[in-house]
């Protein structure tokens, strides 16, 4: 087998240097400081650069929202969705979630495009309805991550699109000796949506921030 140069294997300073890249809006900014006074991990700049451009790509009309936080996520799928787009974000923070109306309205996203529910996805998800959904991105507790997927493939319209932050569990997925529980259940997950062809008709894994995971509905 032909070794790696170098070059080849200097993963970390590749992904370093297109995290650098985005340039984020003042909106943007100001939800990111909102995010870290309330001490919540907001997507990085790559992933959100990656939202934006997932969303404008498909311009899904309808999304839902796992994990609303202070509004990074939720702002960068509104920017790339098209105008008319209705976005469904459920936390089960009101704190947080005051603060990402806040975001929406200062970019100018009218209250009738937001609909935010204070509440958790397992409450939550088995209320909306089968097949309605465009676009679904999940930003949520991974000790219940297989529940929302498996909701995912029900609410879902055929060719929709699901998004998961934090695929690789932090980086510990690719390492075989890491065990736990976390970890076991964001692979189970990859192998899941990669697998089961009658629910999803392709998978990738990307390595924006921590891992995207991205899966079209069959």
């Amino acid at each position: 087998m032909k070794a790696l140069s170098p070059h080849q294997t200097d993963k970390h300073a590749s992904w370093a240097f297109a995290e650098s890249r985005p340039e984020e809006a003042e909106v943007m900014l100001r939800a990111r400081e909102r995010s870290a006074e309330l001490g919540i991990t907001a997507v990085t700049e790559g992933t959100a650069a990656l939202l934006s451009v997932l969303s404008a790509t498909t311009r899904p009309r309808t999304l839902v929202e796992l994990g609303t936080g202070a509004g990074v996520s939720g702002l960068a799928l509104m920017n790339g969705a098209g105008k008319g787009a209705v976005l469904t974000t459920l936390d089960p923070d009101a704190e947080a979630q005051r603060a990402a109306r806040e975001a929406f309205a200062e970019a100018g996203h009218p209250l009738s495009r937001t609909r935010m529910i204070t509440g958790r996805g397992r409450t939550v998800l088995p209320r909306l309805s089968t097949s309605s959904y465009d676009l679904m991105f999940i930003d949520a507790d991974i000790a219940v991550l297989e529940f929302h997927v498996q909701e995912a493939g029900r609410i879902l319209r055929p060719g929709g699109l699901l998004i998961i932050n934090d695929a690789l569990d932090g980086d510990r997925v690719p390492r075989p000796a890491v065990r736990e529980a976390s970890t076991i259940t964001a692979r189970a997950v990859e192998r899941t949506l990669r697998d089961d062809h009658e629910t999803w008709a392709q998978s990738s894994l990307v390595t924006a921030g921590t891992g995207v995971l991205l899966a079209t509905r069959a």
